[in-house]
């Protein structure tokens, strides 16, 4: 009998100590970003991917705040998706930093870069109390940790070819409708890819990047194009042959 109570005893200890633990185990992380001015932003200044870089220019200030904003984000402390959000969020919202920064006297983003750094490799992004490049975001953190193609369709480069720049900011928890959207509003725009006879003419971000889509654009494509092309790509697969478009790097404004 004294045996028994022993363990009842042992038991009851055991269960309020786990109780105690679980009430006072931090809960899981909830933290978001507050993308509220940058939306504000792509709403009035950015129409079908043309941006109007006037107008953004007149509101500077506004997307300094949200910069400030993701300087002073712990990313750690975000969900994995709520991280690729912010990740494609401030790739984009950078780069158009980057453009205002020389703004109106540019024609291309090209026009910022030197002979010795392309403009991708300039330190211009504050996150995580580190001074990053573009090149940085998109090649050491977006494409190795999430290894995702539909990437490509997201950052903008602010340039005429690039995938159109969203009208919204990219969110965490809706992250996934949005690139496959923008992915298939990509594939499907006639005026960047199309197939003539047993040719598929693709942008050349597929051949800049061929490794990210296991260097199969074709099938790729039949995922994420619609109509008759899809039809015509999956009962023809192996006799379709691929050419890469010429890239249009002028400025991406009105």
């Amino acid at each position: 009998m004294n045996n028994q109570k022993s363990i009842m005893r042992r038991f009851l200890f055991c269960a309020t100590f786990l109780g105690m633990v679980c009430l006072t185990a931090p809960a899981r992380s909830e933290t978001t970003v507050d993308h509220a001015l940058y939306a504000e932003l792509l709403e009035k200044y950015v129409h079908n991917g043309v941006v109007d870089y006037q107008g953004l220019k007149k509101e500077e200030a506004k997307l300094d705040r949200y910069l400030k904003i993701l300087e002073e984000t712990d990313t750690k402390a975000l969900t994995r998706n709520e991280r690729f959000a912010f990740y494609i969020n401030a790739y984009n919202a950078w780069t158009i930093k980057l453009i205002l920064g020389a703004y109106p006297d540019i024609t291309s983003i090209k026009d910022l870069g030197s002979l010795f750094k392309s403009p991708w490799e300039k330190k211009i992004a504050r996150i995580d109390g580190e001074v990053i490049t573009l090149d940085n975001l998109e090649h050491d953190i977006l494409r190795p940790r999430f290894k995702d193609p539909r990437i490509h369709f997201a950052v903008n480069c602010a340039s005429r070819s690039c995938p159109p720049l969203r009208s919204e900011p990219y969110r965490g928890d809706v992250l996934d409708r949005q690139l496959t959207e923008t992915t298939e509003t990509f594939v499907n725009d006639s005026a960047r890819n199309r197939l003539e006879g047993d040719t598929l003419y693709v942008s050349s971000i597929f051949k800049w990047y061929a490794e990210d889509f296991n260097e199969d654009v074709v099938g790729f494509f039949t995922k994420y194009v619609g109509g008759e092309i899809r039809k015509v790509l999956k009962e023809h697969a192996e006799e379709i042959e691929v050419e890469y478009l010429d890239y249009d790097w002028s400025l991406n404004g009105k």
